[in-house]
């Protein structure tokens, strides 16, 4: 018959055009989910054959036949068909082929609702604790530069203007706790997917006395306590996708702080800057111009922050008007998890590489903490301590950065006389308030810059990578 390789052709005289079942295919998207539908297959036939269900015989050849797939998939020997509409269908048609009438007995009590759904969770649980490595990583060397440049003073900025100094470590960390949060939103996003569906069938659950206790334990769909954790409503079991949202806010997130690192990375390295010198790997040139040197992945990795950001949205809109259960609309969020998950993995590669490798230029980050009068606020501070109210301080030192201006001078580099003239307070110890070094020492609240409070801090991180 013209339908019979077609898992539904039972009940159609005709089947679509070559072009339309090319359309509704998705096996070119979810055949990278092959170990994980073959892990759902075997655990299904086991528990069928626990039940009685299935015969010994029928479980002992399905499960050495989907052993035979797994290992030709893996070797690169799986031969896929036009008639493949998706992975599930590829796996049992060879199965059948394989083994016989046994292979056809598999799908009892289950519906590709459920089994879509069952790989989909295994295939992100797996992908979410590979993500949570390459974030820890990432944390780990934040710390390691924090070390080794702890004593590097550098501007801090404002608006992008510079505003007071800053130590390199403490910048450094900032991104370490951003990075901290987003390892968090994927231990979330894999505690949300680590929920059994299988045993909903298509979306009323079955006749089929099936123990969803059983294929939920054997996938690891359980708690810390290794008790089996099922949806238990079979409406949600198909058609939640709550958990794909989820990893794609956190991939979302984490590209938005991967590419403001970035963009600090492609400024620190302009000649204006000159904080860092990116790696020559990590680098491309100009096609015309031999003196470039462009920091061209620091860009791709901003620049692909808004297909990530799409992707997010993508599966949005596509669950926004769906009604209860399953409709072929969901076979368009693997896709766009897939690329998301790919497309972080890759960013998370080029940033590594590219912190591990740069140069920090420690003393054009110091001269740069010497201009833009960032001991303004200290010098304002100095005033306070002396009784005068922060305001008309505020306004005193105002005036002074105006005359530094205009005489084309530093803070620094006003005399006495002149800083008295505005203020009759002052005296020779608010010279002290201009050094840069002390500007920076001074900050000694709970999550300063001072030292002592980022060796802190250091320690704080390292405790928190280790609890994780």
């Amino acid at each position: 018959m013209a339908n019979e390789p077609y898992l539904w052709g039972g009940r159609f005289s005709e089947v679509p055009s070559a072009a339309l079942l090319a359309f509704g295919a998705s096996l070119p998207v979810d055949q990278r989910m092959w170990a994980e539908d073959i892990a759902g297959s075997l655990a299904h036939a086991r528990m069928l054959g626990a039940i009685g269900v299935l015969t010994d015989g029928d479980v002992q050849a399905i499960s050495s036949g989907l052993q035979r797939i797994a290992e030709q998939i893996e070797a690169g020997q799986f031969v896929f068909i036009d008639s493949d509409e998706d992975i599930h269908t590829a796996i049992e048609r060879a199965l059948v082929a394989d083994i016989g009438d046994a292979g056809k007995r598999l799908h009892t009590g289950r519906s590709r609702n459920d089994q879509v759904a069952t790989d989909t969770r295994l295939y992100l649980k797996s992908r979410t604790a590979r993500l949570i490595n390459q974030l820890k990583a990432l944390q780990e060397l934040l710390i390691q530069l924090a070390e080794t440049n702890i004593d590097v003073l550098m501007p801090g900025y404002t608006h992008l203007q510079k505003a007071q100094p800053l130590l390199l470590a403490h910048h450094l960390l900032a991104y370490f706790w951003m990075f901290n949060r987003d390892t968090r939103r994927f231990e979330a996003a894999h505690l949300a997917a680590n929920t059994s569906p299988l045993g909903a069938a298509a979306l009323a659950g079955t006749s089929y006395p099936l123990n969803r206790e059983q294929t939920a334990r054997e996938l690891g769909f359980v708690d810390k306590d290794g008790t089996p954790v099922l949806i238990p409503n079979s409406l949600d079991a198909v058609s939640d996708r709550d958990f794909l949202l989820d990893a794609l806010f956190a991939a979302s997130t984490t590209m938005m702080h991967l590419s403001r690192l970035c963009e600090e990375l492609i400024l620190w390295s302009t000649e204006e800057f000159g904080f860092i010198t990116l790696s020559d790997g990590y680098s491309t040139g100009s096609s015309i111009m031999p003196q470039k040197k462009n920091p061209d992945f620091a860009e791709l990795v901003r620049g692909k922050t808004g297909r990530v950001y799409g992707d997010l949205l993508a599966v949005l809109t596509v669950l926004k008007g769906l009604p209860l259960a399953y409709n072929k609309d969901m076979q368009e969020d693997k896709e766009a998890v897939f690329d998301a998950l790919d497309t972080l993995e890759l960013c998370l590669m080029a940033v590594g590489g590219m912190l591990s490798t740069m140069t920090v230029n420690s003393e054009r980050m110091l001269t740069a903490t010497q201009a833009g009068f960032m001991a303004a606020t200290d010098m304002a501070d100095w005033l306070v301590k002396q009784g005068l109210p922060f305001r008309q301080a505020h306004q005193v030192v105002g005036q002074l950065v105006l005359l530094a201006e205009q005489t084309e001078q530093t803070l620094s580099q006003l005399t006495l006389d002149e800083m008295q003239e505005a203020c009759s307070l002052f005296d020779e110890s608010a010279l002290a308030a201009l050094d840069i070094h002390q500007v920076v020492q001074a900050r000694q609240t709970f999550g300063g810059t001072a030292s002592e409070r980022v060796l802190e801090q250091l320690q704080l991180a390292k405790a928190e990578l280790e609890q994780a």
